[in-house]
């Protein structure tokens, strides 16, 4: 088989033994190409941009461990007392007479401000949420008066 390749070979003109040298080198450099070099860009660009898919994820992951340790070092301290006594203790402080407390559990209590002005009000919501008490529910209703009443169920942070 080569020996019948090389007698073709050899009865070409130097003409047609370039141009054929020329196609099986552009032949073999296509197939090169087409066979290993593109096979091999198209992997290395998918794990690079695996990569840097999993090095946004690794850092968003770590931002969002970060946020919870710190979380975790500032969390309030349990409550010392039942959480009806603490709300009366802290309105009263505040200034605002609750006109109905009802306790729906140990860790939630219904409250209900008939008036107080509507700055002073969330500023001390801001405070209890501070403290470990979180407002669970809030209806806020205006008086006419520039103040507002306020019905809310508050509860216990972690309970």
């Amino acid at each position: 088989m080569i020996a019948a390749f090389n007698t073709w070979f050899a009865d070409r003109s130097l003409r047609e033994k370039r141009l054929l040298i020329v196609m099986a080198a552009l032949a073999a450099l296509t197939l090169i190409w087409a066979g290993i070099i593109l096979p091999v860009t198209d992997a290395l660009s998918s794990a690079r941009e695996r990569h840097a898919s999993a090095v946004i994820r690794v850092a968003e992951t770590e931002a969002r461990l970060d946020a919870l340790k710190e979380l975790q070092q500032n969390r309030p301290a349990p409550l010392a007392a039942p959480l009806d006594a603490i709300i009366r203790e802290r309105a009263n402080e505040a200034g605002f007479p609750l006109a109905n407390v009802t306790v729906q559990a140990a860790d939630r209590v219904q409250i209900t401000i008939a008036t107080a002005k509507p700055g002073a009000l969330l500023g001390w919501i801001t405070d209890l949420e501070a403290a470990g008490i979180l407002v669970d529910s809030l209806n806020i209703t205006n008086n006419g008066d520039q103040t507002v009443a306020a019905d809310m169920t508050l509860k216990a942070r972690g309970i």
